[in-house]
């Protein structure tokens, strides 16, 4: 008999190319990683290091699932991504050693109520309701480490079959190894662990009844459309 005052939570999982389940413990977010997003968000990227905010593994959208236009907000916006699973954990991993915390890649969309964003940067607030909420974070199926190169590849996003976002991950400004161990220096990573590493320029609005297409080069698709 389970001493569970309430029955525990489902535990989010993303479909993978192996057909099995990869089950997310947390997802961790990468800002403005790119120079042009930087430059587009007014900021200058050569002064930045990497900073991060978080989404709850419950905000995944999976198996190019419906994504409901959030409540709260008049903007809506797009971030395609590289995604980063982890399949091991630690922390203080350096640079050289952190590809090898890595089960897989996937693409992701980062949502923004970016109305609320910019209220909260005004007031000095936290991003959490910018940023955290229910389903914002659509992602597509991982592929295991070893068939993906995280270093380049064109990153692309299309709304209804028109492009929005074109950029390369060879553009970002911290790699995936430099962000990996950047973080295991505040937090002690696991297993289970999402990494959204930022998005190109030409982020956007978003309307309900358009359908996203984001495409990595070398990892694969993740499509949604907002209802």
């Amino acid at each position: 008999m389970s001493d569970l005052v309430i029955d525990p939570p489902e535990q989010p999982t993303l479909p993978t190319s192996t057909g099995g389940r990869f089950p997310v413990r947390r997802v961790y977010c990468v800002g403005r990683n790119y120079a042009a997003h930087a430059r587009e968000m007014g900021h200058d990227p050569d002064r930045e290091p990497p900073f991060f905010f978080t989404k709850p593994a419950s905000a995944l959208v999976t198996d190019d699932g419906d994504t409901p236009y959030p409540p709260q907000t008049d903007r809506l916006e797009h971030e395609v991504e590289l995604v980063v699973a982890l399949g091991a954990g630690g922390s203080e991993v350096p640079a050289d050693r952190a590809l090898e915390l890595v089960w897989g890649y996937a693409v992701g969309l980062d949502l923004t109520r970016r109305d609320l964003q910019a209220e909260a940067k005004r007031l000095g607030r936290p991003w959490d309701l910018a940023k955290g909420f229910d389903a914002s974070a659509p992602i597509g199926r991982l592929v295991p480490a070893a068939d993906v190169d995280p270093t380049t590849g064109a990153v692309t996003l299309h709304i209804d079959g028109e492009l929005r976002q074109s950029g390369d991950l060879a553009d970002q400004i911290w790699s995936v190894a430099e962000t990996i161990a950047e973080l295991s220096r505040f937090v002690a990573l696991a297993p289970g662990d999402l990494l959204m590493t930022g998005t190109p320029d030409g982020v956007g609005p978003l309307a309900r009844g358009e359908r996203l297409e984001g495409r990595i080069a070398g990892v694969g698709s993740v499509t949604t459309r907002i209802v």
